[in-house]
């Protein structure tokens, strides 16, 4: 699926008035302290969102490595991403890490760094010497949700993209880009929320991400995630009321939520055959029970980025594509 919006020269857009970066740098990221004796030189993106972030930023001659790619690579950035080693689309080894030498990791998940991880554990990089970066989106408690995504108990929203953009344009010394790049973001959200009718019926969503198989539960947008700011920007609510990140929910209880509109996940990693859209909504149509839902009578389905459902620079995106979707459907002004 094409996406559009983020302009590839947004990284190197001049903004005059920020300072160069004082070291050593000291950052409280995620309850470490991480000290940045100098700008990385061999950073490694674990996880697409840090691969992404890193590139817009304009950082491949600065990467030796990336990991963990559910969907392809912005278009835009895939002539920059094309210069970088790609280590595996799905999760790297700790081995193969450290065969790149780096002097820094990116990461964009626990399960990519934490405590559960399956690559490793954040005292694994420090113990060789490697400072890691974990998002801020996506440090969350796992004391109410025993799973290694745990929950939130306040809905998501930019301000967390905004800060992990902006520490990272300071651990590379490029702080102009990253303001030019938050700049950017920030005009995107505000057109979405000015673009919704105010007097329209706010309508209610499931987010469905992905499933093992038609008789499993369904992954989906929990009610504070990324997929639930999506349902506020554009004027609505998460009908999926789970603090959980990602809770999982059989369809009996989907079909007793009555969301107004389905939005499926379209993702290229093809873990499973519901990874892809077309399979998620030939489900919905042929499925006897699923199929008599409202938002499935009334063809208030909608495809998204999937990798937009994760707190990450898709995000917005994916609200864009959403809110496209639903105008052409005339259930948004």
């Amino acid at each position: 699926m094409a996406v559009f919006g983020l302009s590839s020269t947004l990284a190197f857009a001049v903004q005059p008035g920020f300072a160069s970066t004082t070291y050593p740098l000291t950052i409280e990221n995620c309850g470490a302290t991480v000290t940045f004796a100098k700008a990385p030189e061999r950073a490694i993106g674990l996880g697409q969102n840090s691969a992404e972030i890193l590139l817009l930023l304009g950082l491949e001659d600065k990467m030796v490595g990336t990991a963990f790619w559910p969907s392809k690579v912005l278009p835009q950035l895939a002539e920059a991403n094309a210069k970088v080693k790609l280590l595996t689309v799905e999760f790297p080894t700790f081995e193969a890490i450290l065969a790149e030498n780096p002097d820094f990791v990116a990461a964009a998940l626990p399960t990519l760094i934490g405590p559960s991880s399956k690559v490793a554990k954040r005292e694994d990089f420090e113990k060789v010497g490697v400072p890691s970066y974990v998002s801020p989106s996506t440090c969350l408690s796992t004391e109410k949700v025993k799973n290694e995504y745990g929950s939130r108990d306040q809905l998501w929203n930019m301000d967390l993209l905004y800060r992990e953009i902006d520490e990272l344009s300071q651990i590379f010394d490029v702080a102009d880009r990253g303001q030019a790049l938050i700049a950017d973001f920030k005009k995107r959200e505000a057109a979405l929320r000015s673009g919704v009718s105010k007097d329209g019926k706010p309508l209610s969503y499931v987010f469905w991400f992905s499933s093992q198989s038609p008789s499993a539960d369904a992954y989906l947008g929990g009610k504070n995630s990324a997929s639930g700011y999506i349902a506020d920007l554009l004027g609505g609510r998460n009908a999926i009321t789970a603090e959980a990140e990602w809770p999982t929910l059989g369809w009996e209880s989907i079909i007793a939520a009555n969301p107004d509109v389905i939005v499926v996940a379209s993702l290229d990693r093809n873990r499973w055959e519901l990874d892809k859209p077309e399979a998620k909504i030939a489900f919905l149509n042929s499925d006897p029970a699923v199929s008599q839902m409202p938002a499935v009578q009334n063809k208030a389905i909608v495809v998204m980025d999937g990798q937009a459902m994760n707190p990450t620079i898709r995000t917005v995106y994916g609200a864009e594509q959403v809110a496209g979707q639903l105008k052409a459907l005339g259930l948004l002004k």
